[in-house]
């Protein structure tokens, strides 16, 4: 405890980063106060049908990345997840198309390059949401009265959804704008930390919602709660070895004698992450599993409505089956795109590197895919487990809005931000001769945002 206290003030007399944690703070508080800024022409106590909408289920995902303003009918509603959808796309064409992998390739204006088409894309993919969300929230609204913001007798498309519309994109876009000012002037990762503080946000409604149901029943449920803490604790522990976790792979480098110079003649170690995917499999999952399900709907068929309900029962035994097979099959996909042995056996090969006991070459890149087959079997499996983890504790009674907290995306984002956000922090203290966060000065991020 004596440690953390002379760290927040190591933090604190320390001006540049206490200024970059006010800025962040302060950009964070304009977030959340946005995300309950409720739309023009609606009114607020009209949307309990669509709070109750997004409880569970895909739309809960969003509303919980949203940090509510989904089911709030904010101007933030889309949040930053048109953003994300854009950076995936983007993110697999760097992977497939040459043109893209030429970009990537150039350095510092490449980058530069992908990051302007993300943003078009942003605005593309926000403006196809936005139609679709205000289609839902009229139709979540019912009965109640949508007000004509710029006058007439109805609502049409040019004086409520196209200008709707316009806002709903303008907010991402400066939710967007947030996130890059908090990678510049605040404590970085500005994107995920938006991402993990809606997230944060959903939380004590979570919990007081589960604490409540608890307390309606009989007596000794305190009990109950304070053992569902317990376990969501171990989860979190275990979430931080998947997102930690790695495989050394000991690399002996040649002595090479340039001139007067010796280069080479040392042993390095290669990491190989157990999740080097990352978050991505369940998010790829996830999708999916929605186009059966919509494309079944169109079906009159008993057979085909069965299918339907049988894939979109979240608790159900066949959807988090499939669910947690697609998350196995994704995370070696992912990692097979995202980790190129060959390309590694050639660098090392390059650099003069060897792995003792295996020839340079086609030796050393069989190697590679062997340690990368046999570490990513127990990673997706366990991220499997994972993804399907709120199913599990919904089957023992927990809350459908807390059970969200124990696993899936939520809870992977969630560790890996706070991971990298003490990660900034802590290279920060180090680099001005302060002791860092943790006894050993090393804490170990995710590599990467989402």
């Amino acid at each position: 405890m004596k440690r953390f206290i002379n760290t927040i003030k190591n933090i604190w007399s320390i001006k540049d980063l206490r200024d970059r944690i006010l800025f962040t703070l302060g950009l964070v508080l304009v977030y959340r106060i946005g995300s309950y800024v409720v739309i023009p022409g609606i009114n607020p106590a009209d949307l309990g049908t669509l709070q109750s909408q997004t409880k569970d289920g895909v739309l809960g995902l969003l509303n919980m990345f949203s940090g509510g303003a989904f089911s709030h009918a904010s101007i933030f509603a889309l949040g930053i997840m048109p953003y994300i959808t854009a950076s995936i796309v983007v993110q697999l064409l760097t992977m497939v198309v040459p043109y893209f992998i030429k970009m990537q390739r150039e350095g510092e204006s490449g980058r530069n390059k992908i990051n302007q088409i993300t943003r078009w894309l942003t605005v593309i993919v926000t403006i196809f949401q936005s139609f679709a969300y205000l289609a839902n929230l009229r139709a979540q609204v019912g009965g109640a009265e949508i007000y004509n913001i710029f006058g007439g007798d109805s609502l049409t498309f040019f004086n409520w959804v196209l200008p709707i519309s316009v806002l709903l994109t303008c907010g991402t876009l400066f939710v967007m704008w947030l996130g890059e000012r908090i990678t510049d002037r605040g404590i970085g990762n500005g994107i995920s930390l938006l991402i993990m503080i809606g997230i944060i946000a959903r939380l004590p409604f979570a919990l007081f919602a589960e604490f409540a149901s608890r307390m309606e029943d009989q007596a000794g449920q305190l009990v109950i709660v304070f053992v569902e803490l317990i376990v969501l604790l171990i989860v979190i522990m275990l979430c931080i070895l998947l997102v930690q976790g790695t495989r050394r792979i000991p690399v002996q480098y040649a002595k090479r004698i340039v001139g007067n110079k010796q280069y080479g003649g040392t042993r390095q170690y290669i990491p190989i992450k157990v999740n080097a995917a990352g978050v991505m499999p369940i998010i790829f999952a996830q999708a999916i599993m929605f186009i059966p399900a919509t494309l079944f709907g169109f079906s009159d068929s008993s057979s085909m409505q069965g299918i339907k309900a049988a894939l979109t029962n979240f608790d159900g035994f066949w959807y988090n089956f499939i669910f947690a097979v697609m998350v196995i099959a994704f995370t070696y996909f992912y990692t097979a795109v995202a980790v190129n042995p060959q390309q590694m056996a050639a660098d090392m090969k390059k650099n003069g590197g060897f792995i003792p006991g295996v020839k340079p070459g086609k030796k050393t890149e069989e190697f590679f895919d062997n340690i990368l087959s046999r570490v990513t079997l127990p990673g997706s499996i366990f991220l499997a487990l994972v993804a399907i983890l709120p199913a599990i504790v919904r089957l023992f009674g927990v809350n459908s809005q807390f059970a969200q907290f124990y696993g899936g995306t939520s809870l992977l984002i969630l560790v890996g931000v706070v991971l990298d956000t003490l990660q900034q922090i802590e290279s920060r203290l180090l680099m001005r001769h302060y002791d860092g966060l943790t006894k050993t000065g090393r804490i170990k991020g995710r590599g990467g945002n989402y």
